[in-house]
């Protein structure tokens, strides 16, 4: 599989002008936009903006959908394959080099943004003003590009590419917003999964569920998982796992007779210390406080 470890290497293999810096390079996608005719990687963050009228683009092999205007965000070292792209009107590609981030707070705050993970169904749709928005924030950084760089540049870059970043963060929460109505609770969807995980006695076959595990049963990445139940509950994925397994670790020490250690083996814990650290976290007690509260 093709590797592109440099702007320049990847420029001149697919036809893209020279990045005027060897860490950044802009492209603007007027009817098509093709990277190779093969699946690649790269040491690049990659900013995408494009109404797609043909051709395929995958992010680790899975479809990004491209309808009304989408904005697509690929991180270093993931799959991707740009081909055959025909495009509705103008787009841009903007890609970042890891290393033009270093020493700027920029190369800690880009990995908290969960969108660069997300995959099948999940890229950005936009509405014509945050379009503008984003065209107009895209110009300011290519009117630097061009410019005769100097020590100002970098900086002034790196702080339009983060407002791109921070709207598209808003956008995408207006968007998780906009589609509860459409997908139904995905809190309630998440919450009957966990509770077939327990009902079909998996907890003790396969041990604690996962966010990536409960993430593949409802056809979701986990990074949009959790921001879709940090939309809805103000919880995360694993947040909710673990109120969901305290919660039924409080019904089994009511309801029966085990002690402490059964209580645990039976929710899959196979770490006595890490549940009475959770069960304390979560009810403020140990578990051995809460059996004795319930004997007296």
């Amino acid at each position: 599989m093709k590797h592109y470890k440099s702007l320049g290497e990847l420029s001149r293999e697919n036809g893209f002008p020279l990045p005027e810096n060897p860490l950044l390079s802009l492209a603007q996608c007027n009817n098509t936009c093709t990277i190779g005719d093969r699946a690649f990687t790269s040491d690049f963050y990659m900013i995408g903006f494009k109404k797609l009228k043909s051709g395929t683009f995958l992010y680790g092999r899975t479809k990004y959908d491209h309808d009304n205007g989408s904005m697509s965000f690929v991180k270093p070292r993931q799959i991707i394959e740009l081909k055959n792209l025909e495009f509705e009107e103008n787009g841009f590609l903007i890609f970042l080099h890891e290393d033009f981030l270093n020493g700027h707070p920029l190369h800690s705050e880009i990995k908290k943004y969960g969108y660069f993970d997300y995959e099948t169904n999940e890229a950005l749709h936009l509405s014509p003003k945050e379009e503008q928005i984003i065209w107009e924030l895209y110009h300011k950084i290519e009117t630097e590009y061009y410019n005769n760089q100097d020590e100002y540049s970098r900086d002034i870059i790196l702080g339009h590419i983060d407002s791109i970043l921070k709207y598209s963060q808003r956008f995408y929460k207006r968007q998780f917003i906009n589609r509860i109505d459409q997908v139904g609770k995905t809190a309630s969807k998440f919450n009957e999964a966990l509770s077939r995980y327990f009902e079909k006695g998996l907890l003790h076959e396969k041990g604690l569920p996962t966010v990536k595990l409960m993430a593949a049963q409802l056809n979701l990445s986990p990074n949009y998982l959790s921001d879709l139940l940090k939309q809805e509950t103000g919880k995360t994925a694993m947040e909710l796992i673990h109120i969901f397994l305290i919660s039924e670790a409080k019904n089994l020490l009511t309801s029966s007779d085990n002690n402490i250690a059964e209580t645990a083996y039976t929710l899959g814990f196979d770490n006595l210390p890490y549940f009475s650290r959770l069960f304390k976290k979560e009810v403020g007690i140990s578990p051995n406080q809460y059996k004795k509260q319930l004997l007296n």
